[in-house]
């Protein structure tokens, strides 16, 4: 299992490279508003930026407060998502303790799934995606979400 980390993020100039990298490449829409990684400032420029991601709970809370199952509990941390049984109740993005579900206009979460498609797009080297441990079929099972 791999999980996203960002543990060197007082480089980061808050060009959301990132957040747009995951929003096309995964989600398949070049928003802020699908990313699964958010940059936010830590209180203005001169203070730095933090990065908003999902710190692979186990349990994680999102898939506990789920009511269809659209997110699972990924072995090990995280979550695998399933939109297509998602019903956009929201209770996801109210359950997580470190806000790292984000909702859409339209009301549909956003998650890190912990892919790393984002990492090659910081032009400062902010995130990293460490191997955790176990087999490659979790991994992979946690990559990509079920449209």
């Amino acid at each position: 299992m791999k999980t996203l980390t960002t543990p060197r993020m007082e480089r980061c100039i808050g060009c959301h490279s990132c957040s747009l990298a995951c929003g096309r490449l995964i989600h398949k829409r070049l928003s802020w508003d699908t990313a699964g990684i958010r940059i936010i400032s830590s209180g203005g420029l001169s203070t730095g930026f933090e990065a908003r991601i999902c710190l692979a709970c186990n349990p994680a809370p999102c898939t506990q407060s789920c009511p269809t199952g659209a997110y699972s509990q990924r072995r090990g941390g995280g979550v695998v998502v399933k939109k297509k049984l998602c019903i956009l109740c929201g209770r996801c993005e109210a359950a997580c303790p470190v806000n790292a579900v984000y909702l859409d206009d339209r009301g549909e979460p956003f998650v890190c799934i912990h892919c790393g498609r984002c990492v090659e797009y910081c032009p400062h080297d902010c995130l990293e995606l460490h191997d955790m441990g176990g087999s490659d079929v979790e991994e992979k099972e946690g990559e990509k979400e079920e449209s």
